[in-house]
């Protein structure tokens, strides 16, 4: 993966990267009403996120408010 700069991100800069973004979903989703397609579509990417977090070997416990 390229990024500003034009260099490749470590395998540590994309983790870091992605547990951020997986926060700002979460902080989203805390703010949408469930049952909009705003929430759907952020929960979408919030279970991406979740399982490109884990199968990277982030134990999410700590971090997912979300629990879904």
């Amino acid at each position: 993966m390229e990024y500003k700069g034009g260099g490749c991100m470590t395998e540590k800069e994309m983790m870091k990267v992605s547990v951020e973004e997986f926060s700002r979903i979460q902080d989203w989703m805390e703010l949408a009403e469930k049952d909009s397609a705003v929430y759907q579509s952020l929960k979408k990417r919030y279970i991406d996120l979740k399982v490109i977090l884990t199968s990277s070997g982030i134990n999410l416990t700590e971090i997912d408010r979300i629990k879904e």
